[in-house]
């Protein structure tokens, strides 16, 4: 009997070492194709660098955290597993850190800190929230190199010593570069020149404004107006005239000695002395007024006299030139007398004595050459109208003219 039981314990004695090895967890799972060696059942499997030994794997089967996603040749294929997030190789994965992680051992790490000055590119708390810096002063300064508070928005500026202006001009420079290599005597004649030349140059002009023929019925009527100038650009010696004469008689003659003074850009003051040639009665006046080119380029003159008699009067006159071409030139002219008191010794009237329209056509063949053909109309006026009807003339002449104006 004895003998019958070992024979029957020897199959399992032979059994036994086989049966020590721990049941695979895998029996009975569909496994692909190349399975892995009997002795490691995860060969081929993602697995981390240091793997648990096969047989010692308590975790086979069950679902695991961290671990990639099973492929295709997953040997747990079927088998519900939760999907596990793939381990962050940094605990601060998903904060809003620098560069480099904050160093453990700062006692400040993830503290709101007061504001202080901008953080390095390698600051341990960038990223962290931090109450904002107050706001700094409207100061147009700010973070410049200044020499102290102040409320200057100059400060740190190189000022002036004083305001713009208060200072005196600067004296004219003495040392000559020139006159290193030049005669001085030669060099101070050279810039007597140049500033003569640029505002200091005296020139002279003889202008004849008016120069025509005014035939007529009655009889051929002349008149003329012009100037002679001498000076600068502000100081002018001004010598002019202007006359009538019918039938060889003349009617009316004047001559004017003024001294110019420039009052702008555009504007003379004159004052100086006329005197009346005709008619028989003569008259010395003392004479001041102004002339120049007013806005938009009308030529305007105005004039006071006081007669050695004692009588007040004025002359207004202006006149236009209208370029249809650059040598076909239209020029209205008017004048106008006036008087504040009647002189019967030259049958004058007081108020409006004589007005005086024309309207020349020229064409300048030169500049200084023009000659032209117009229309003039005359009408006296009030008492001095009165005087002229007593005397047997018109009052009111309206003639053809043709003429010249030139200037030299």
């Amino acid at each position: 009997m004895r003998r019958l039981l070992l024979i029957a314990a020897a199959p399992l004695a032979l059994a036994a070492p086989a049966l020590a090895q721990p049941a695979d967890p895998h029996a009975g799972h569909h496994m692909p194709a190349q399975a892995p060696a009997a002795a490691d059942p995860h060969v081929g499997h993602n697995m981390p660098a240091s793997p648990a030994p096969a047989t010692a794997d308590p975790h086979a089967g069950h679902s695991m955290p961290g671990s990639p996603a099973p492929t295709a040749a997953d040997p747990h294929a079927g088998h519900h597993m939760p999907a596990a997030p793939a381990p962050p190789a940094d605990p601060h994965a998903g904060h809003h850190m620098p560069a480099e992680a904050p160093a453990p051992a700062d006692p400040h790490a993830g503290h709101s800190m007061p504001a202080s000055p901008a953080p390095a590119a390698v600051d341990p708390h960038a990223g962290h929230h931090t109450p904002a810096a107050p706001a700094q002063p409207a100061d147009p300064h700010a973070g410049h190199a200044m020499p102290g508070p102040t409320a200057d928005p100059h400060a740190g500026h190189v000022m002036a010593p004083s305001a713009v202006g208060s200072e005196p001009a600067p004296a004219p420079p003495t040392d000559h570069a020139a006159e290193r290599f030049f005669d001085a005597r030669a060099m101070a004649e050279a810039r007597a020149l140049l500033r003569k030349e640029h505002g200091d140059i005296r020139w002279s002009r003889v202008l004849l404004e008016t120069a025509e023929v005014r035939p007529s019925d009655d009889g051929d009527a002349y008149a003329w107006e012009g100037e002679a100038s001498f000076g600068g650009d502000i100081n002018r010696f001004v010598l002019s005239t202007e006359g009538e004469a019918e039938d060889g008689d003349l009617h009316a003659a004047e001559v004017q000695a003024l001294y110019s003074r420039a009052i702008g850009p555009y504007f003379n003051l004159q004052a100086g002395v006329r005197q009346d040639f005709e008619p028989r009665r003569r008259r010395t006046y003392a004479t001041v007024g102004v002339e120049g080119l007013a806005p938009y380029w009308f030529e305007v003159g105005g004039a006071l006299f006081l007669s050695d008699e004692g009588d007040l009067s004025a002359r207004l006159e202006g006149s236009y030139d209208l370029r249809l071409t650059q040598k076909l030139i239209l020029e209205p002219r008017a004048e106008v007398n006036l008087a504040a008191s009647a002189d019967r010794a030259l049958e004058a009237g007081a108020g409006v004595r004589d007005v005086e329209l024309g309207l020349r056509l020229r064409y300048a063949i030169r500049p200084e050459f023009a000659p032209y053909v117009g229309v003039n109309w005359e009408r006296k006026f009030g008492d001095t109208a009165d005087f002229a009807r007593a005397a047997g003339e018109g009052v009111e002449d309206t003639r053809f003219v043709v003429g010249l104006r030139a200037w030299f």
